[in-house]
């Protein structure tokens, strides 16, 4: 297919297209936050998301603003994204499992004006939560909640009749480079830094990985990806969008059901993170199901090990294995794997670059190096996004000149132009296909008053890929206890960010300059 130019191109443009080619053919199989299972054509989802432009309008939002949502991948979190889309309205896209810490801070620094959550996440209570937080985000007009005890505050409130002139006019004004959405990535500082993907950026990387995969409308997507996140925002709906495919998709992940999906609605394509092909590959159903409809299996979030890509390819005779690299800083993929790899190949490399992306390696100079050596991988393209929202330094450091983003990734580049990932420059870790760094964790435990100082990083972990391993070191006077302090991250953090491990130690390694030495303490938690 012939690339898009992400300039001209909205996800309004994309909905309306898809929604004259494709009206009555069924774009989502998915679930409304009440729990009824509903299938929803490109026509619905076009007439829904217009219901919810027009009450956006009617209370004032216009372009340029921003509204958060917190919630499962429900079919009312589309219809939200592409209502606001359509006015220009930029989405900020939470986490579920976000509490106080993390919500207190992005909703802030976004300057949200409408709050959409889950009513609950298990036994957390997200009304009752609100009720007392509101004080804390004083930009936030209205919070509504998704299957909530109140009508007065429900999600059913923001539909209303569009009036056609006035929505119209304000999907005329939007253009490929207003900011679509928000996603929030934390640095190596700890402060959560808001990648600002464009309606452009996203259409450019869908586009891309959709001519490098060969995708059509025949296609079927099992969409587990959280949609606050790349993988299920571009790389999933986007990606289907551009073809009119159709996607599959669960409000969580559970691999008895993700099996079940791909028997029952013939799924041809499946991405997940390590953690979610080691749980489906070892499901006792397994052997119970036809799953030979898929004919491309992909694996995100790291390296494939060379037994997890067997296991795949004997399972999924037939298919397909790619590796996907991408940020949020580059709005989806940037790096997949050809299809004539091997499996020993996908589970050396990453990939190479998708069409209209290129890539280079630096050095610490900043000075490209040569073939084969080592570097930090920069890319660019289509897909890359507008910056960290309202932090111009943050966003020199990234976003480079000459459309560069350096990815904070060590890698090398082969002759062919396979890349293959060393390791991470920054200290980030990913824990069952979530991003965690450890100083954002750290800043909490520090908060603690029986904890005098923390340093943590990630370790293997043969289900979840790598865990937090924190080590402690108690204020004068205390004691310190394990359940406590994992108790009380839970409560700041989400929940995969808190520490699995915990380490209670007299001192901790520093430097001459004072700073802790996490290279010695690493070295001495292999040691031992």
């Amino acid at each position: 297919m012939e690339r898009m130019k992400p300039a001209d191109t909205t996800l309004i443009d994309l909905l309306r297209e898809a929604t004259q080619r494709r009206p009555e053919a069924v774009f989502v199989h998915g679930t409304h936050a009440g729990g009824e299972n509903v299938a929803i054509t490109f026509r619905q989802l076009h007439e829904s998301s217009g219901r919810i432009a027009a009450g956006l309008l009617e209370r004032g939002l216009r372009r340029g603003d921003r509204i958060a949502i917190a919630a499962p991948n429900h079919v009312e979190w589309l219809e939200l994204f592409f209502g606001a889309a359509r006015i220009g309205v930029a989405v900020v896209t939470l986490n579920v499992r976000y509490r106080a810490s993390e919500l207190d801070y992005m909703i802030n620094q976004a300057g949200a004006r409408l709050v959409v959550s889950a009513a609950g996440d298990g036994d957390f209570d997200f009304e009752e939560f609100y009720a007392g937080f509101r004080d804390r985000i004083p930009s936030v007009e209205e919070v509504v909640f998704l299957n909530g005890s109140s009508f007065e505050q429900s999600f059913e409130r923001l539909y209303a009749e569009p009036v056609t002139e006035l929505l119209d006019t304000a999907e005329k004004a939007v253009t490929g480079d207003d900011p679509a959405a928000i996603l929030y990535t934390s640095g190596t500082t700890g402060t959560p830094k808001g990648a600002v993907l464009t309606h452009g950026s996203i259409v450019g990387a869908a586009a891309a990985q959709v001519e490098h995969f060969q995708s059509s409308h025949d296609d079927v997507y099992l969409g587990v990806m959280p949609l606050n996140h790349v993988g299920g925002l571009t790389c999933t709906i986007t990606a289907a969008l551009v073809t009119c495919s159709t996607v599959v998709l669960p409000a969580a992940f559970s691999p008895k059901a993700a099996l079940a999906a791909m028997e029952h609605y013939g799924v041809t394509i499946f991405a997940g993170v390590p953690t979610m092909w080691q749980l489906m590959t070892g499901d006792e159903t397994l052997a119970d199901r036809n799953v030979q409809s898929v004919r491309l299996c992909v694996i995100g979030g790291s390296n494939v090990e060379p037994a997890m890509a067997e296991r795949i390819k004997g399972v999924f005779a037939g298919a397909g294995l790619a590796n996907l690299y991408g940020l949020s800083e580059t709005s989806g993929a940037a790096v997949i794997s050809p299809p004539d790899d091997s499996t020993e190949m996908v589970s050396r490399s990453i990939g190479v670059t998708l069409p209209g992306i290129e890539a280079r390696v630096t050095g610490v100079d900043g000075a490209t190096v040569p073939t084969g050596q080592e570097g930090e991988l920069q890319v660019r393209g289509p897909g890359t996004a507008a910056g960290y929202w309202d932090l111009p330094e943050a966003t020199a450091e990234t976003f480079l000149a000459d459309g560069w983003v350096a990815t904070g990734d060590m890698v090398s580049q082969e002759p062919d132009g396979h890349i293959i990932l060393r390791g991470r420059r920054k200290e980030m870790f990913v824990q069952g296909g979530y991003n965690v760094y450890p100083v954002e964790v750290e800043n909490v435990l520090t908060a603690h008053p029986t904890v005098s100082m923390a340093a943590g990083f990630g370790v293997p972990d043969p289900v979840l890929g790598e865990i937090g391993c924190y080590y402690i070191v108690a204020a004068p006077g205390h004691e310190v206890s394990e359940d406590e302090l994992r108790a009380f991250c839970a409560e700041r953090l989400a929940n995969y960010k808190v520490p699995r491990q915990i380490v209670i130690t007299d001192a901790l390694p520093t430097t001459p300059a004072g700073k802790i030495a996490k290279a010695v303490l690493r070295e001495q938690h292999d040691a031992e």
